[in-house]
């Protein structure tokens, strides 16, 4: 297997303002910092329950790692293609392993096991980004996204839709039928709501969770699709793609945090109070410091 050696760019401010709301959510002061780049395509943040912030670069098949007192290193190389990744209540880092299509389990002392690999014996599309809920069990959104390393040009299923994996991290049930090309997906804490966005009709909307996993009252949420998103303590969605667009909980728009990157793949809180937005934008890392805690940090 090739190994990929990159320069590492660390610390570097950069002069980029936010169009702020008057109810806007960056901290006085803030501006966006430039914390690493020269990766190739980084995606996937999420932070433990110490606020070290995780997050993937694909094509080089590595899963990096931001320590709170602002280190980068390599935490797993190679990582299944890993894409969107989220931690369980025990931990273990949840992540979309799309080398072969699957979602895998990461514990702690890096040992992976393998919770998900096919629906109905048919290879899933790519899982793509996930949400663990705060009592177990999880959802995956599957679109389609030709990968160069697949020996396969064709989706197995017939459509992209979204799944939700039991507790027991074996029961794998589809929860949609209508959607375009599901992306980002986030829930609220208390486990009662599921914001799924659809980059393919570029549409973000709320479902109300069911005891059994299901998905019901589908709502439009907001006119705008979405790569990545996470949600602040407010009820607050951010949507990643060019840059960041915050919505507050009704929809309206309240913030957008510019990027001088092609596209920002993806979002999550992190740090010691759970108060610094971590963005995945193109080949570099990026945070800012906001007024508000993340919804959902880790235990």
């Amino acid at each position: 297997m090739k190994k990929f050696l990159f320069p590492i760019i660390i610390g570097l401010s950069v002069g980029w303002t936010s169009w702020v709301s008057a109810e806007g959510v960056i901290a006085p002061g803030a501006k966006l910092e430039k914390l690493a780049g020269e990766f190739l395509f980084t995606e996937g943040p999420t932070s433990d329950a110490n606020g070290n912030v995780f997050f993937t670069d694909q094509p080089n098949n590595r899963i990096m790692e931001w320590s709170v007192e602002g280190k980068l290193s390599t935490f797993m190389q190679p990582a299944g293609r890993a894409n969107g990744m989220f931690f369980d209540a025990k931990g273990n880092l949840i992540a979309c392993a799309d080398e072969k299509n699957e979602l895998w389990s990461i514990a702690p002392d890096k040992k992976v096991t393998v919770l998900v690999k096919d629906y109905q014996g048919k290879y899933l599309n790519g899982p793509n980004d996930v949400w663990v809920m705060p009592k177990g069990g999880m959802y995956i959104t599957d679109p389609f996204y030709k990968r160069e390393w697949w020996d396969h040009a064709a989706m197995a299923l017939e459509t992209q839709q979204v799944y939700h994996v039991a507790a027991d991290g074996k029961t794998v049930m589809r929860v949609t039928s209508d959607l375009n090309k599901p992306n980002g997906i986030i829930g609220t804490p208390d486990g009662k709501t599921l914001f799924v966005a659809d980059i393919g009709a570029d549409r973000t909307y709320r479902y109300e969770i069911g005891a059994d996993g299901s998905l019901t009252n589908k709502t439009l949420f907001c006119s705008k699709g979405s790569d990545g998103m996470t949600l602040d303590e407010k009820g607050d969605i951010y949507l990643s793609g060019k840059g960041v667009t915050v919505f507050d909980k009704s929809g309206v728009q309240i913030e957008h945090i510019d990027v001088p990157e092609p596209w920002s793949a993806n979002v999550s809180f992190g740090g010691k109070d759970h108060r610094t937005l971590f963005i995945t934008a193109s080949k570099s890392l990026y945070s800012i410091r906001l007024e508000v805690k993340g919804a959902n940090p880790a235990k």
